[in-house]
């Protein structure tokens, strides 16, 4: 360990579980971080995969699975800044004639990128369960990927510049999508207040159109998670390659400094509620999970739901080969 402090760039958001530690409420041991803002965050992802932009970063989980079968020279730690459940995902066009999943099959299905986790997620959850092959289904996409190398399947679809999914659901072209910003829930590259301006175009005109897949979502994802253990992840911490090789220790630091962080954070939403809505949803999901850690980190607590998401992205031809779930991390911060 250095006597010196360190100090690594750091381009992650100022939310939920990383809040105590980015405001300077969590001290670290011989480690600094320089907040870098970068608006919206995919941004950020890709300034990464592709220059290795900051020394730590948020990346999205499949991002970073796809990055390393690519080696890109980052790796994660087991810190886990968002999660969601994703049945309550998919929005259907009324005109689609789409009453149970297994009626996608053949359909044409929006989602912002392919490789974008909540998409890998929720083809998972639709095969995994309901017998649904996503390479049954057209997949359009209006967004690139973040990992330029990576090619997509014959079945996926990128729209023409200009056009989008908003607009193609609108129009009743679309059969179904994703919500929120993996999908219809904005227009266009990733720029700033993309998802505010997009929800005030494109929500009027398509709110009447559109019905849930699964209306009891709610109930639906708690019994998942309670039979499975599968919790799904988003925003993972990555740490470039060439300041783990000078500093092994930075690893297990930051993820001492980010479950500190956590534990803080769940702690003043214990005591003083919610007041954004990523808290509030950090509250949903503790309650569906009933109770437990909503933001829980590392290897163990969370292998059913890494085991997941890498047997997801393989059998979606995002990765090329399954790797176990320790070859994923840091090997010297799998774990406090």
């Amino acid at each position: 360990m250095t006597t010196t402090t360190l100090r690594l760039t750091a381009a992650v958001r100022l939310h939920g579980g990383a809040l105590p530690l980015l405001s300077g409420d969590i001290a670290m041991d011989g480690l600094q971080l320089d907040q870098i803002k970068v608006e919206p965050q995919i941004a950020a992802y890709r300034r990464m995969v592709r220059d290795l932009a900051f020394d730590v970063c948020e990346l999205a989980p499949t991002t970073y699975l796809c990055a390393k079968a690519f080696n890109k020279q980052f790796t994660a730690i087991p810190v886990f800044l968002t999660r969601d459940f994703h049945h309550r995902s998919v929005v259907c066009n009324v005109a689609s004639g789409i009453k149970e999943p297994k009626d996608l099959i053949g359909k044409k299905f929006g989602v912002r990128a392919y490789t974008v986790t909540t998409g890998v997620w929720t083809r998972g959850i639709l095969e995994s369960e309901y017998g649904v092959d996503p390479a049954r289904v057209t997949w359009y996409t209006d967004d690139e990927e973040h990992v330029t190398e990576w090619v997509p399947p014959s079945n996926v679809v990128r729209l023409p510049p200009g056009e989008s999914l908003a607009a193609m659901i609108a129009a009743g072209r679309l059969d179904a999508a994703l919500s929120g910003a993996a999908g219809i829930g904005r227009s266009g590259p990733p720029t700033a207040n993309w998802e505010a301006a997009a929800a005030q175009a494109v929500a009027a005109p398509t709110a009447a159109q559109l019905v849930p897949l699964f209306p009891n979502a709610r109930t639906l994802e708690a019994a998942w998670y309670q039979r499975t253990g599968i919790f799904p992840i988003h925003g993972l911490i990555v740490i470039k390659n060439a300041v783990l090789a000078e500093h092994p220790w930075v690893a297990l630091e930051l993820l001492r400094a980010f479950q500190a962080s956590k534990d803080l954070h769940l702690q003043r939403l214990a005591e003083a509620g919610p007041s954004t809505t990523d808290d509030r949803l950090i509250l949903e999901n503790q309650e569906l999970i009933g109770g437990g850690d909503p933001l829980s980190c590392g290897l163990e607590a969370n292998r059913p739901t890494i085991e997941a998401l890498i047997q997801y992205a393989y059998s979606q031809k995002i990765i090329p080969t399954k790797v176990r779930p320790e070859e994923v991390f840091a090997p010297n911060a799998l774990d406090l």
